[in-house]
């Protein structure tokens, strides 16, 4: 894409330049955030793991109770257009649907067309695992953070708390227990072994949590979806955070504390063999 190209979005049927994009005040994602939505990645202009990725867009679809206006090959179809159009390269792709148009009213409309729009922007590659500051904060979220909704008020507020401390993001802590971050998933080493929490309500079932999870396996690395309280947060030997558009990312300080003996090495080795599997699955 050349500089000063519009940016070019997927609006209901139609590819038209992001800055000429329009949704009616009416539609329910504005009114009520009633919609989902999806974050993936295109790298040298093919899209990763879009079918793990769909498998849980069309969980949070089903999870709201909205009708999936396409099936898997059209959003294929829809989304390598627009990574296309936009110039392919390396990009983040976010794509979103409402529940569409309607009266103001909490009860579900019949009949209405769900609003479906997705849009893409340039991803910077990554040369090396970024270390990163973060804090504790108390997980106050509503419960079902397993459905990737688009209402995130919750979750702007936690981060831009951690921001306003000097952090890049927070671990989140619901009754003495680990949940996320507030946006991404967290893994925790002790002793060579690394832990995540187990899926629940309480959890985004993240696309990179469970890839990097099948990788350290491959890899003879102990891994434990397991409980991980705040003992074992704080005397953890490594953090983690991951998520689509970042993979893995290492947590330096912890409430100000250096986390371990700050060097972090099996996060270097997983970030290089996550780095290796993508090469691997976009071939």
């Amino acid at each position: 894409m050349s500089d000063g190209a519009p940016r070019i979005c997927y609006l209901d049927g139609e590819f038209l330049p992001l800055a000429e994009a329009r949704v009616s005040v009416l539609d329910r994602g504005f009114i009520f955030g009633d919609a989902v939505y999806e974050v993936l990645v295109a790298l040298k202009g093919r899209l990763f793991a879009l079918e793990e990725h769909l498998e849980r867009f069309e969980r949070s679809l089903a999870a709201v109770h909205i009708a999936a206006p396409l099936d898997a090959a059209a959003w294929r179809s829809v989304l390598e257009r627009l990574v296309t159009e936009n110039g392919g390269g390396d990009h983040s792709v976010y794509l979103q649907v409402t529940r569409g148009v309607a009266e103001r009213d909490h009860a579900f409309p019949v009949n209405v067309a769900p609003t479906v729009f997705a849009m893409c922007r340039p991803l910077t590659p990554r040369e090396g695992l970024d270390r990163v500051d973060a804090v504790t904060l108390t997980d106050n979220r509503w419960l079902r953070c397993d459905i990737k909704a688009t209402a995130l008020l919750a979750n702007l507020l936690l981060r831009n708390l951690a921001l306003a401390a000097g952090a890049y993001e927070a671990v989140l802590l619901r009754d003495g227990e680990v949940t996320e971050g507030s946006s991404s998933n967290v893994f925790v080493v002790k002793d060579g072994r690394v832990w995540t929490p187990p899926l629940s309500h309480l959890i985004l079932p993240g696309v990179t949590r469970a890839l990097l999870l099948d990788v350290l396996e491959g890899c003879g690395i102990e891994v434990a979806e397991a409980t991980v309280d705040e003992a074992l947060l704080r005397a953890a030997d490594e953090v983690w955070f991951t998520s689509t558009t970042r993979d893995l990312v290492a947590v330096a300080r912890l409430d100000g504390r250096v986390v371990g003996d700050g060097t972090q090495p099996l996060a270097e080795r997983a970030w290089r063999e996550f780095q290796r599997y993508k090469e691997f699955r976009l071939r």
